[in-house]
């Protein structure tokens, strides 16, 4: 049996590992000591360990770290991207990693499918029209619905094609903006490529699913916006520093058929007093999309399954490589 340590914050520790995920993954595994912060850890403990199970709040590999627990071998992620942990020191001693990314993605996934259908609707926008009338609105006549009309993703990485998955299952014309994509995983999803420029113009709603990169940061600018359709929706479950807030708040005022719900901003929540909380063609939702509280407990599921693969031999399927690391979200 194989010796570990649950490491991370332990304000989030029973979310994501409770009584039947710690069971499972103890199966195979011999815990050393009770969950521990990454300041807990003492060179002791890290002499003995050859698993590391851990999510948010995780200790960074570090060559401290490393040369500390020279049996090292398996980091179990239990959330989303392993940017914080990995380091050059551990993908050059080997040490695997596997993370529950594809769990915190159908989450958001599920989430964005939720708000492009109520979107295609005008759902919010009956709902703060009515609210600042007093009463209800009559109905328009420019809904675009669900027949048919044209959903932009920008990037097609985890979260996007999740999102697209969903989405294809609907009466929908299905494109996205992602240079690096292969062109035969985005047919394969139904999914045709466009630019950038394309995608804002053409779109009836636009979800937002890429990383911030030096490139990507506040990508989303006036040009874009304004370009955007009549009564389109933009909608950003992704990170908020994808779009110039200033840019949105801007058009937004002077283009009142748009509308956009911000699961995420920047900052994030934003200030008190931001227009984000009075414009009345935006919504906020106060970071909605990713697994909450016990859904944390299907990452926490995927990394004893992972486990389970590490000790039969078999290949991890959710395992993170260094190669991949530079576009990830």
């Amino acid at each position: 049996m194989l010796n570990g340590l649950y490491v991370m914050d332990l304000a989030r520790f029973p979310d994501v590992y409770g009584d039947d995920e710690r069971a499972a993954l103890e199966k195979n595994l011999r815990i050393l000591a009770p969950p521990l912060t990454p300041s807990e850890l003492t060179p002791e403990l890290l002499a003995e360990v050859e698993v590391l199970v851990t999510a948010w709040g995780g200790p960074q590999l570090t060559a401290d770290l490393l040369a500390a627990a020279p049996r090292l071998a398996l980091v179990l992620y239990g959330a989303g991207s392993v940017r914080s942990i990995v380091t050059p020191e551990s993908w050059a001693r080997g040490v695997r990693v596997t993370t529950a990314n594809s769990v915190i993605a159908a989450s958001v996934a599920e989430f964005t499918l939720a708000q492009v259908l109520y979107a295609l609707k005008h759902g919010w926008r009956y709902v703060l029209g009515a609210r600042a009338l007093g009463e209800s609105l009559p109905r328009a006549t420019n809904e675009p619905g669900a027949n048919g009309s044209v959903v932009g993703l920008m990037s097609l990485g985890a979260t996007g094609q999740a999102t697209a998955r969903l989405l294809a299952r609907h009466d929908l014309v299905l494109q996205a903006y992602d240079p690096y994509v292969d062109p035969a995983l985005a047919a394969s999803l139904g999914v045709r490529l466009v630019s950038l420029e394309e995608l804002f113009a053409t779109s009836d709603v636009v979800t937002l699913h890429a990383p911030v990169l030096a490139e990507t940061r506040q990508i989303v600018s006036t040009s874009l916006l304004a370009t955007m359709k009549t009564d389109a929706t933009l909608i950003n479950t992704a990170r908020g520093a994808l779009i110039d807030e200033e840019a949105l708040v801007a058009v937004l005022g002077d283009r009142p058929d748009l509308f956009a719900v911000l699961d995420v901003t920047d900052p994030e929540p934003p200030l008190p007093g931001s227009p984000l909380f009075s414009l009345p063609n935006v919504v906020v939702t106060p970071h909605l999309a990713g697994t909450l509280n016990t859904e944390r407990r299907r990452q926490g599921r995927l990394m004893a399954t992972e486990l389970a693969r590490y000790v039969a031999a078999e290949p991890l399927e959710h395992e993170v490589f260094e190669a991949g690391q530079a576009r990830s979200a």
